[in-house]
């Protein structure tokens, strides 16, 4: 597939699915207690389009690891919420205090959004959001403290996302991620099975272990911590008063079993750390 092919294609089903959901996409089948459909524009093309929300229900540990690295620290920090989305993230870090939020995307509906949703959050003020391309931003060497990525890496280049992710970073800044993995069979398996949610690339390029360290060729250190397999079974009673107790219960077999080396890679997600860019690599 050609280059310019696939970023077209990554440009429709954006402004596809942000078309679907202004907003605060992986509340929409979150539990009772959670969830907001608020957002969703059309519950028929919601229901074709994101059917794979409800699994989302089950990642408190993976967000509560996230928020723990990412917004430590971040008071009047420079920060990228890359390949924002509808750009919550970069409207929670605003919120928390950092001095300067960019929020970047590929799809012109979802920066429309995220501007919307900043406005509407009361730091519209904080908040730039802007189509660009990812794999080779508008941004000067050494901009960010720190950067924000979610479920965006397996939709590029990920050699050239690297790079530029190390190139505008600074040199004591921190990049922090969460990505899907690739080498749980079922899980694989189902998205083979549910080609309406996601482009082709997409499916072929979900990271592995290796493609996740393949980072230090452009950071000198990387931490990556791997959540939820066994609370995967949750996913049905999300809407039953059982589901918090029954996902507490989970997650603690889970502690145990993701922390077995040869068994933590069918973990569904990863949260990834990387800091000390090495520049010009």
């Amino acid at each position: 597939m050609e280059l310019e092919e696939r970023k077209q294609k990554e440009i429709e089903h954006s402004d596809r699915r942000r078309s679907i959901v202004r907003g605060y996409e992986y509340k929409t089948d979150a539990s009772e207690q959670d969830a907001d459909s608020s957002f969703v524009e059309d519950s028929e093309e919601y229901r074709k389009h994101f059917s794979n929300m409800k699994f989302y229900s089950v990642t408190r540990s993976s967000v509560a690891r996230r928020d723990e690295v990412l917004y430590e620290g971040i008071e009047g920090k420079v920060v990228l919420d890359y390949c924002c989305g509808n750009g919550e993230i970069g409207i929670e870090m605003a919120k928390r205090g950092a001095a300067d939020v960019y929020g970047i995307d590929i799809s012109q509906v979802a920066i429309d959004n995220a501007a919307a949703l900043a406005v509407d959050a009361g730091v519209g003020s904080s908040c730039k959001f802007a189509v660009m391309d990812a794999e080779n931003t508008d941004f000067e060497g050494d901009t960010f403290d720190a950067i924000h990525e979610y479920g965006a890496l397996h939709h590029l280049d990920l050699e050239a996302a690297f790079k530029e992710l190390a190139r505008i970073l600074k040199p004591e800044g921190k990049l922090v991620c969460t990505e899907t993995l690739r080498h749980n069979s079922f899980i694989h398996w189902y998205r083979h099975r549910t080609p309406h949610l996601r482009t082709e690339w997409e499916v072929e390029h979900i990271l592995g272990v290796p493609e996740i360290w393949s980072g230090l060729a452009h950071f000198e250190n990387v931490n990556i911590k791997f959540y939820h397999l066994a609370v995967l079974a949750a996913v049905p009673f999300r809407k039953s008063v059982i589901f918090r107790p029954l996902l507490a219960g989970l997650e603690l077999i889970d502690k145990v079993l993701l922390s077995i080396p040869g068994l933590r890679r069918m973990a569904w997600v990863a949260v990834i750390v990387y800091s000390y860019p090495r520049k010009g690599g």
